[in-house]
């Protein structure tokens, strides 16, 4: 058995909404995580 699993839920043209669930748990997509790197943050 894998560590993962996707199972797509919705979808509207090309956009796609699913569902990643791993062993920590599940995780909506599509999920937008800002990233703020050193040189960003200073």
């Amino acid at each position: 058995m894998s560590g993962f699993a996707f199972k797509l839920t919705a979808t509207d043209g090309r956009a796609r909404r699913g569902c990643l669930t791993t062993a920590h748990g599940p995780i909506d997509t599509p999920a937008f995580m800002p990233v703020g790197t050193a040189a960003t943050v200073k």
